[in-house]
């Protein structure tokens, strides 16, 4: 086995991870309390973690800070959230926001056509009563697809479109082995509560199972569950459904 001098490694000694968030805290769109226990977990784990800090300049040995400060590094990561694909900018006459998503009414029908309709990461749909737009998440696209399969059937047969109004149905974050933290609102008692460790772990690995078998079907979501219990193969440490 061909190991690239990766054997020589020591990570104690040879890897320090640095985390830099230009927010007050890590995970902003999250309730505080995830936020706060999943930082703790990344101090467990030995990862660096700034908040708060701007970065200014990347250059081939690091990272320039707003404060002035400089962090080395031989590796960067830049992750920018979430933007809509290049093509939609190509569509004439529709409105769209910063990140290229199509502004949508309620009812999931673009501003400037009705017969358009738009859903998931590609679209920027109002919140009642909020001032951001419902959030690019999979819960939310999933609701979405829900909604619009249904006004496509009422817009058939001649009946007013009803709105869109999202729910949240919490959240969860996977830290790999480690741990998994997470919120889930009124499921059981009618309010959201906060869950960790053993047992958001299930309901994380239950989630991806339910949201495979949404999309390929129950036959291949199960084979998927096996070859993952079966093989070892690389998959992300850290993921946010």
């Amino acid at each position: 086995m061909v190991t690239y001098g990766l054997d020589r490694i020591d990570p104690e000694r040879d890897i320090r991870i640095v985390l830099i968030e230009a927010a007050d805290r890590i995970l902003p769109g999250l309730p505080e309390r995830i936020s706060e226990s999943a930082r703790r977990l990344l101090d467990r784990m030995g990862i660096e973690v700034h908040t708060g800090a701007k970065v200014t300049q990347v250059i081939a040995d690091g990272l320039q800070l707003v404060d002035g400060s400089f962090i080395a590094s031989e590796l960067v990561v830049w992750a920018a959230g979430v933007k809509a694909p290049e093509v939609l900018r190509r569509l004439d006459g529709l409105e769209m926001n910063r990140v290229n998503q199509l502004v949508v009414e309620p009812t999931l029908q673009t501003t400037r056509d009705p017969d358009i309709f738009a859903i998931g990461d590609c679209a920027a749909c109002p919140r009642q009563g909020e001032p951001t737009p419902v959030p690019p998440r999979a819960q939310a696209a999933h609701q979405e697809a829900t909604h619009l399969l249904r006004q496509i059937e009422r817009r058939l047969r001649g009946k007013p479109l009803l709105p869109y109004s999202y729910r949240d149905f919490g959240s969860l974050v996977s830290l790999g082995k480690h741990s998994t933290v997470g919120n889930l609102m009124g499921f059981l008692f009618g309010r959201g509560f906060f869950i960790e460790g053993l047992f958001a772990g299930v309901m994380y690995r239950s989630l991806r199972t339910l949201h495979e078998r949404a999309l390929h079907g129950t036959p291949r979501a199960l084979l998927g569950l096996l070859a993952r219990a079966l093989s070892r193969r690389t998959g992300p440490p850290v993921k946010l459904h």
